[in-house]
């Protein structure tokens, strides 16, 4: 997945077409009422909104995702986005933008929904037979063009993602799939605390060459991850390194208890037990201890 490191931002909402809109608004100069924000950088003075994509976003797409990932698309896959077929998907543009750019696209989100029985993590997000239609959202692809990267766009679409599939009750979680020579992305979904939770390796195959793939997971509805197998190792060595700590101690106690030595506050000294009556008898400033 070919996204950017991102930093801070503010979201508002609202609803268009079943698919929620949103504006981002900068931490920087304010210059117009709490709606618009300027952001200096290769973009200039921004004013970033989000829409769903739509059949006039076609060209742009395929030239964003040519631009941005090593991997090709099928044509197929462009127009189920644009058409909303199977594919949920958010736009992000810049309005303020002039010649007639102000609703091209400059960022963008798409994602499908895949029923939680048939997905390489049911296993993951404790999966209940019992209920058949628990589902899964899967980000297919994420993208930002350079101009506009680190303004926050990527973990505003993200965020959307995310919003959308906390709306549905039966969903389990969000996850995605990032090569690993992507640290911006891993870093990026680590702090929108997603869960690293497996490693692929020659899970992607480009230019003829393998990549490995780390498995990134956002539970959502309460969802929550198994105990993994190292997970469970670590929890019974722990619990072992206690019992045995617990059980020395015992020990050392029950030695103690063996012999014990008084204490006299006149002689200052260490005088065995088995002179306790002497003690008492001679030496009336004695204590036990």
């Amino acid at each position: 997945m070919g996204i950017c490191t991102v930093h801070g931002n503010q979201l508002s909402t609202g609803t268009t077409t079943g698919v929620p809109f949103f504006t981002l608004r900068f931490y920087s100069t304010l210059i117009f009422p709490s709606f618009h924000w300027v952001r200096h950088g290769d973009c200039g003075r921004c004013c970033i909104n989000g829409r769903p994509i739509q059949p006039s976003d076609l060209e742009i797409l395929e030239q964003i995702h040519s631009d941005v990932f090593p991997i090709r698309y099928e044509s197929e896959f462009f127009q189920n986005v644009v058409n909303g077929r199977d594919i949920v998907s958010w736009a992000a543009v810049d309005r303020s933008r002039s010649n007639g750019l102000s609703d091209e696209l400059i960022g963008f989100v798409t994602a499908r929904i895949v029923k939680a029985k048939d997905s390489e993590i049911a296993d993951l997000v404790r999966y209940d037979s019992s209920k058949g239609d628990q589902t899964l959202v899967y980000i297919l692809t994420l993208g930002v063009v350079d101009a506009y990267r680190n303004l926050g766009i990527a973990s505003a679409l993200i965020h959307e993602v995310i919003k959308y599939a906390s709306s549905i009750p039966v969903c389990r979680a969000v996850y995605l799939h990032v090569i690993s020579y992507n640290n911006p992305a891993i870093h990026l979904y680590k702090k929108m605390s997603f869960k690293c939770v497996r490693r692929l390796h020659g899970f992607y195959l480009i230019n003829g060459q393998h990549y490995d793939s780390y498995l990134f997971v956002y539970y959502v509805n309460g969802s929550r991850s198994p105990c993994s197998p190292l997970v469970l190792v670590t929890f019974i060595f722990t619990c072992m390194k206690t019992g045995l700590k617990s059980m020395a101690a015992k020990l050392r106690k029950n030695e103690e208890k063996t012999v014990k030595w008084p204490k006299c506050k006149e002689a200052r000294g260490l005088i065995p037990i088995q002179n306790k009556r002497m003690i008492k008898t001679e030496c009336s400033g004695c204590e036990y201890v």
